[in-house]
């Protein structure tokens, strides 16, 4: 199983993919992470109990990886509940290298199938809700077992 430690100024999260429900948004998310594509980016929105975005190498919330990928919307763990990672886009099939973590489930849940969950923070929960905006991402590790 892979997993990944999106590390932050405030903290650490620890994420468990969903590899079976979303395997074109893990494996892009992956190859990401290790080119390196995210270190150094902020969080450049965060709307509290709502949730925090990252991924955009503008820092705008208007910038990618320079591709687009898939929506998968029919596993069972897509429901946006606290802590889950889910695929920014504007539009349908229009995601690329932004995400998002959900701060609470009672805000998130018209996302549910709208946005492709591809993982969850199972650790440092606390920091989703330390990140500001503007906050950088120092560096996601990926770790395989």
């Amino acid at each position: 199983m892979k997993k990944a430690e999106i590390q932050t100024v405030r903290g650490t999260m620890k994420v468990d993919f969903y590899e079976e429900d979303a395997p074109i948004a893990v494996g892009n998310f992956i190859k990401l992470a290790k080119s390196g594509f995210y270190d150094g980016l902020t969080f450049h929105r965060v709307i509290p109990n709502f949730v925090i975005q990252g991924g955009c190498p503008e820092g705008t919330g208007r910038g990618g990886p320079g591709w687009t990928i898939q929506c998968e919307l029919d596993g069972d763990n897509q429901y946006h509940d606290r802590g889950v990672l889910s695929m920014a886009h504007a539009g349908r099939n229009t995601g690329g290298s932004q995400f998002f973590i959900c701060h609470s489930r009672s805000n998130t849940a018209h996302l549910d199938r709208n946005h492709t969950c591809f993982g969850k923070v199972v650790e440092g929960l606390e920091v989703i809700d330390g990140i500001r905006e503007g906050d950088t991402i120092n560096k996601i590790e990926i770790i395989e077992d």
